[in-house]
């Protein structure tokens, strides 16, 4: 029985690694997701946060559902063994310790994905203050992710 654990788990990496691709193309992803990621929360930002006057409802549920996609899109599996010391696009900044910290990481994610659906969910309401509320809570699961496995520039 441990013998088939063992080995299935063992596929289980091989798969990843092979649907994730080389390092590389790992890093690359990443970092593109991430630049997505950005961009549409700063749509959000600028328009619940920082000017509500610029409101467009239908851009902030675009720019949510983006994020949701992205949450809910596996990210974590472009996080393969060798990742923390690649170049994608530009060096990573991840982090050697994120292999190490696995389980703080998965708990970060899973809060990020709630997070995102809520407000995928709450921007539909075109409630501004709700939306700026709730895109904190987005915010905030980010940032505990960057502090957790991500180098400073």
């Amino acid at each position: 029985m441990k013998n088939k654990l063992a080995i299935a788990l063992a596929l289980g990496a091989v798969t990843t690694t092979a649907l994730a691709g080389p390092v590389e193309d790992q890093i690359r992803f990443r970092q593109s997701a991430y630049s997505f990621l950005g961009w549409n929360t700063a749509k959000i930002k600028a328009q619940a946060a920082d000017h509500p006057e610029t409101f467009n409802k239908d851009q902030v549920i675009a720019a949510a559902n983006a994020i949701a996609a992205v949450a809910n899109s596996g990210l974590n599996e472009l996080y393969g063994e060798g990742t923390d010391k690649g170049t994608g696009w530009k060096p990573t900044r991840l982090k050697a310790e994120y292999f190490e910290k696995q389980a703080e990481v998965k708990e970060i994610d899973a809060t990020f994905i709630k997070e995102a659906n809520e407000l995928q969910k709450v921007a539909a309401s075109g409630d501004v203050a709700a939306i700026k509320t709730q895109f904190g809570k987005v915010g905030a699961t980010c940032k505990s992710c960057h502090d957790l496995i991500r180098v400073r520039e």
